[in-house]
């Protein structure tokens, strides 16, 4: 697939995805949705990829859902209306759910305003980095609606509930000081190093074995719902599979020959 309202580049095994509407603030339209969740598919699909940097170009991260499409949202007959905007949340949730769910560590660095759906989608990657220029707003309220991009999940975890609350019910603004002190923001850096120190963690925590990292992360998303047995249960079977890994059996051979080269040089 061809884009044209976002770009994605892959370096030394790490994907930098840039929403590329800059002179909308990067607002999520249909079409970039589309591009969005066929770029998402890909990296989650390409085994070479091991990490995703996601980011906006120019002074914005993300403006949240784009406005021209709740017009023909509201202008469409009264009879289509629920179904359409059924239909619109499938997209939504599945490219929320594509980032929530890669089975690869991912970045949101945020270089600029992020706002609703904005915001949200910075909460559904794995960590946040912001720059001096960052600020978070879950602005639904302004607008008559609710967090739709999995906010009113990821912002209670990041936050506590009598926070995310209070931030949702009054949809302000949260600069990059207060969204560190809250726990949004995980890394600050300085809007020119922003991305470029994204992709250095991003690299940093994906050194490790890609099958145990995909079945730690599908474990640790599910675990603030699941009891500690299942907790347990889904560990002993990753574990299961995480023996066969070819990874695994590098890593303990690796171990073994130094181990058995030490235990000579001593000799």
């Amino acid at each position: 697939m061809t884009y044209s309202l976002i770009s994605l580049r892959v370096e030394d095994s790490i994907a930098t995805l840039t929403l590329n509407r800059p002179e909308k603030r990067n607002a999520i339209s249909d079409a970039m949705r589309t591009e969005l969740i066929d770029a998402l598919e890909h990296v989650a699909a390409d085994r070479g990829i091991r990490a995703l940097v996601l980011t906006g170009a120019g002074k914005g991260f993300c403006a949240g859902g784009d406005i021209a499409g709740m017009e023909r949202r509201m202008n469409a007959p009264t009879g289509e209306i629920a179904f359409n905007g059924w239909h619109r949340q499938q997209l939504v949730h599945h490219a929320q759910a594509l980032l929530h769910t890669m089975p690869k560590p991912t970045i949101a660095a945020v270089n600029g305003a992020a706002s609703g759906l904005g915001a949200d989608t910075a909460l559904a990657c794995d960590f946040i980095v912001a720059s001096e220029w960052a600020s978070f707003s879950w602005s639904y309220i302004h607008r008559g609606i609710v967090p739709d991009g999995g906010g009113m999940y990821f912002l209670p975890r990041r936050v506590g509930l009598p926070m995310a609350k209070a931030l949702i019910f009054s949809g302000r603004k949260v600069d990059v000081d207060e969204a560190a002190s809250l726990g949004i923001v995980d890394r600050r850096a300085s809007a020119e190093t922003l991305v470029a120190e994204a992709q250095a963690w991003a690299a940093e925590l994906s050194r490790g074995s890609a099958t145990a990292l995909a079945l730690s992360k599908t474990i640790l998303n599910q675990a603030f719902e699941l009891p500690a047995a299942q907790v347990f249960a889904q560990g002993s079977q990753a574990q299961g599979i995480c023996y066969t890994s070819s990874e695994h059996r590098e890593a303990v051979m690796a171990f073994l020959d130094k181990a058995a080269g030490g235990s000579r040089g001593q000799a």
